[in-house]
């Protein structure tokens, strides 16, 4: 089994991830990565951009992985999948953008509301175009893309678009699901991440 590596959004909480790993079989190994400045999660001055945390998960893939990833996690997801195809077995994108272009996608703004959550978060995660856009059409990997139906942020729209433009990708909608899904419907998420993975 390959190692699975859980990477959150910008709310950077190693914790975000652990509901759906528990309900993943404990033989599994996980590891579960927090964001250095983003959220609430202690700053550290090597990390100054997207660029630098893309360099944190690729330092801890000593071989094929699958990465499992929520949010603005998925495009640092995505990205490895783009640059090291060899080490990324599978893919679970979640309500991302993984860098594609939202603004047509009916995406709604959420930086003024994730400044009033976090903050002393740095403030390079709020900036315009903080993630490049992705050739996404290059992505080998079997992706699973989960979706909410009740999410403002990355609407289902997003998740369609990605299906049509990934050679090898499945999308399940999580009805009721909004932008924290994989933490507040980890029962319905984790056996559908289980089959993906297995």
């Amino acid at each position: 089994m390959a190692r699975i590596l859980f990477l959150p959004g910008a709310g950077a909480s190693p914790d975000f991830w652990k509901p759906v790993g528990a309900l993943l079989p404990a033989d599994w190994p996980k590891e579960y990565f927090g964001w250095p400045g983003l959220g609430d999660q202690p700053h550290d001055a090597a990390i100054e951009g997207i660029d630098d945390l893309v360099r944190m998960v690729a330092a801890k893939m000593d071989g094929p992985v699958d990465l499992v990833a929520q949010s603005m996690g998925g495009v640092i997801a995505a990205r490895l999948a783009i640059e090291q195809p060899q080490n990324v077995r599978r893919l679970v994108l979640t309500v991302t953008s993984a860098g594609i272009d939202m603004a047509g996608l009916g995406a709604s703004d959420w930086r003024e509301s994730y400044r009033k959550s976090f903050p002393r978060a740095m403030s390079w995660i709020t900036e315009p175009r903080a993630a490049a856009l992705l050739p996404v059409e290059e992505i080998a990997a079997p992706t699973l893309l989960l979706w909410g139906d009740s999410d403002p942020i990355s609407p289902v729209a997003v998740g369609r678009h990605l299906q049509s433009r990934l050679m090898n990708a499945r999308l399940h909608i999580i009805a009721g699901g909004d932008h924290d899904l994989a933490r507040t419907h980890a029962a319905e998420v984790a056996p559908l991440i289980a089959r993906h993975l297995a």
